[in-house]
């Protein structure tokens, strides 16, 4: 944390706010609008490019090995990327189950977006404070994606749980009326309410699209606790945990647009995504031997296990290699289906 002065960090949210405030004002503009394609994907490969451009002056401005911390950014970066667009999938089929119209999924997914840069900042915040003080905390980030990784591999798509039972979603509607129409881009609605025979009163009341934008919040607190150790397997420098973190949900709002048209095509993704997270939960024990050693020896065993440090270059030639034969066998073995 003491890398870097005060003034860094609040720039760089200055800049994030200024980022957000450009993606709702050029990119799926207030009102019912629809988002092609071909808009998706330009605003997708923007945002790639802007996290590049963030990498380069890592690269160049960097004041600790600059170099490191640039291929740790794209390790981070990708990781979380390539996990995102697994939970792309489950936002699809949130706005499936809600009936949420094309039309209105920008605005949702736009506080969405912002509501998840609030969380994973205080994740990763309290995670580096939590690993500053208490390293072994590194081993159980390691196992629990180990396990993550595994489930990646046994979770059968078809058993979905109903979203509108969600916990959060119930004691919501515990204290605060929910109306059973949409009323289009609106979250809150008012409407009068008959208090007894000769009187009516106003109500405020949620619409279905608040509620599906509250389970999305929610969901993406699970997702955070996989994807932030993820990120921290390969580095633990809390503001390149950080910035590769929200770098990567800044262009989630596109890339949602852009992958529901081919979400047939990525069959297999999830798979890559096990193996990425079973690597990354390795790689994370195998540095942490002096732990393990130690724990071995207060049970009785002599393990002796090397300290055992993978390089951020071989990390992220491993990811991006499972990500793209991931992506690339769905499109082959999907695309018969198409003819």
């Amino acid at each position: 944390m003491d890398i870097l002065p005060l003034w860094a960090w609040l720039l760089f949210y200055v800049l994030v706010f200024i980022m957000l405030i450009a993606d709702l004002k050029m990119f799926g503009k207030k009102g019912e609008h629809e988002v092609s394609i071909k808009e998706a994907l330009k605003m997708t490969f923007v945002w790639i490019g802007v996290s590049l451009v963030f990498c380069a002056g890592i690269y160049f401005l960097y004041p600790v090995e600059p170099h490191e911390k640039a291929m740790e950014f794209l390790a981070g970066y990708l990781i979380e990327k390539s996990l995102s667009m697994d939970n792309l999938f489950v936002f699809l089929m949130l706005f499936s189950f809600f009936g949420v119209e094309r039309k209105y999924q920008h605005e949702v997914l736009f506080w969405g977006i912002f509501g998840a840069l609030v969380l994973r900042s205080i994740f990763i915040f309290a995670g580096a404070a939590m690993v500053e003080q208490f390293e072994w905390v590194l081993g159980l980030f390691g196992l629990f994606l180990l396990y993550t990784g595994g489930k990646m591999f046994s979770h059968n798509d078809e058993q979905q749980s109903d979203p509108s039972q969600n916990i959060i979603v119930r004691l919501f509607k515990k204290f605060f009326p929910v109306t059973d129409q949409m009323h289009g881009e609106k979250f809150f609605i008012k409407e009068k309410v008959k208090v007894n025979s000769e009187k009516f009163a106003t109500a405020t009341k949620a619409t279905p699209l608040f509620i599906t934008l509250l389970v999305i919040e929610t969901t993406d607190v699970a997702f955070a606790v996989d994807s932030i150790p993820a990120v921290f397997s390969v580095s633990r420098d809390p503001f390149i945990v950080l910035t590769s973190n929200i770098f990567a949900i800044l262009g989630l709002r596109a890339l949602y647009f852009a992958l529901a048209a081919v979400a047939k095509y990525f069959t297999y993704l999830k798979y890559g995504l096990g193996i990425i997270l079973i690597f990354v939960g390795i790689k994370m024990l195998l540095a942490m031997n002096e732990y393990i050693n130690a724990g071995a020896a207060w049970l009785g065993y002599d393990l002796n296990m090397p300290h055992i440090e993978i390089p951020t270059v071989w990390s992220l030639a491993f990811i991006f290699g499972t990500l793209t034969l991931s992506m690339g066998l769905s499109y082959l073995i999907s695309k018969p289906n198409k003819n």
